[in-house]
Formats: C-alpha cells, sequence, structure tokens
C-alpha cells in the first residue's frame, strides 16, 4: 500500500537541520522525500544517510541549485509516482513546525483540497522577525492578493497540504517561478482552478541554525511576476 502522507522537503546547505527535522516529521509517520540542490555543506550526503537507515525516507538529488521551485516540482512527481494520497511541502529550518503538520491534514479530512499553514488568519503569527521582514512580508502577500484577485491571505506561505489528485491538476513542473514566486504561483492555481483552499492557523518562526535563502533577486522576481500575472488577469480575453 502507498503511504497516507507524504512531506516533502527542499535543501540547500540545510546540514545542521536535516536530522532533526526528519527525525520530527518521521514522528508522526509521514513518508519524507528529501529534494537537495546539490549543497555543498554535505546535505545531500546526509540524506543518503538518512534514506539508507529508513526506507520511508527517499534523497533526491539535483546536479546544481536551480531553484526551490523546480526542487518543490521533482519532489512532487516522486511523492505522486509513489501514489500518496495526500503530499505536504514544509521548510527544513524549523521555521514551520513539524508538530503542526497534523492540522493541515485535519483540513484535508475536513474537506479542503489545499490546506495553507498561514501566518495572516486570526490565530496566526511570526515570531523572531525583525519589524522590517515583517512589513515587507505583508506588503508582498497584500500585493499578490489584490493582484491576482484572491482571498488567500498567505500567499508566500511554503507549509502546505494537498490532495496529490489536485496537486497532480496544478501541474507544479509548468510553473514560471523558480524562487518564493512558486508558492504565490501554485496557490494562485489553486484558487483559479476552483479547488477549496483552507489557511489553518500557524506560528512561523525564524530559524535558529543555517542562514537564510531569501535574496533581493529572489524577491525581485517574485514580484516581477505577480505583476506580470495581474497585468495579463485584466487583459481582455
Amino acid at each position: 500500500m502507498p503511504p497516507e502522507v507524504a512531506v516533502v522537503v527542499p535543501t540547500f546547505n540545510e546540514a545542521d537541520n536535516l536530522s532533526s527535522i526528519a527525525q520530527a516529521i518521521r514522528l508522526h509517520g509521514y513518508d519524507l522525500f528529501i529534494v537537495d540542490d546539490s549543497s555543498p555543506d554535505g546535505t545531500g550526503r546526509l540524506a543518503e544517510e538518512l534514506a539508507a537507515g529508513d526506507p520511508h525516507i527517499t534523497a533526491i538529488h539535483r546536479p546544481t541549485k536551480q531553484g526551490l521551485g523546480p526542487a518543490y516540482s521533482d519532489g512532487f512527481a516522486a511523492a505522486l509516482t509513489a501514489g500518496t494520497p495526500v503530499v505536504c511541502q514544509m521548510d527544513a529550518d524549523f521555521s514551520h513546525d513539524p508538530s503542526a503538520l497534523p492540522s493541515l491534514l485535519d483540513a484535508i479530512e475536513g474537506g479542503a483540497d489545499v490546506a495553507i499553514g498561514s501566518r495572516y488568519v486570526p490565530g496566526g503569527e511570526v515570531s523572531g522577525w525583525p519589524i522590517h521582514r515583517r512589513l515587507i512580508s505583508r506588503f508582498g502577500n497584500s500585493y499578490a492578493r489584490a493582484m491576482l484577485a484572491t482571498p488567500i491571505r498567505d500567499m508566500t506561505s511554503g507549509f502546505r497540504a494537498y490532495r496529490s489528485e489536485v496537486l497532480t491538476s496544478l501541474h507544479p513542473a509548468t510553473c514560471e517561478a523558480s524562487g518564493y514566486g512558486f508558492q504565490v504561483e501554485m496557490a494562485r492555481r489553486s484558487y483559479e482552478a476552483g479547488a477549496r483552499v483552507i489557511e489553518v492557523p500557524i506560528t512561523f518562526r525564524n530559524r535558529e541554525k543555517g542562514e537564510s535563502k531569501m535574496t533581493w533577486g529572489i524577491a525581485l522576481e517574485a514580484m516581477w511576476l505577480v505583476t506580470v500575472w495581474g497585468v495579463k488577469r485584466k487583459l481582455p480575453r
């Protein structure tokens, strides 16, 4: 029988976090797909060691650093091939709390097609961010909502669960965004496809180990793509 739940975790230089996050995910009994973007710090080698010791962990290696979106796409494809009914995604650095995974799955069980762990619904919060980063995130989400005309409050959240048939229909491999804009693009596709999207309040915490992968280039890519998508949406069809 296929596993009931798979969790896809992309990694780049996450050797300090990987063993702990893998253990926390596996405590729930979920399968884990680690997608490493050719990390120079040994993350890929560690992923192999974890997979060798646990048949419910799969290590996927990409030959070069190609970005968050393609990494998720490869991980999703592997999880869907395994026949998993529900596919989750989350970061490797504990900014997403593994203990909150069941709350996403409860939303799926309750009828959601896509469950998004949201910082910006009642009960959600952000811990450990400086004020400027909070303002940037708030502005980015508000801008995406306005340009794309969706009711989703946390368009950029990377903590999600999908019904497998819905995830398949969204064709993640065809997404334009390679960085964090991938989250916005998948949220937009979910809404436009008529999927039932439920936002589950979470607490997002700043990473304790390792360095953030967010750069101005990634942020500008997301902003540019949101603008393009928003303009296209308003053009006559």
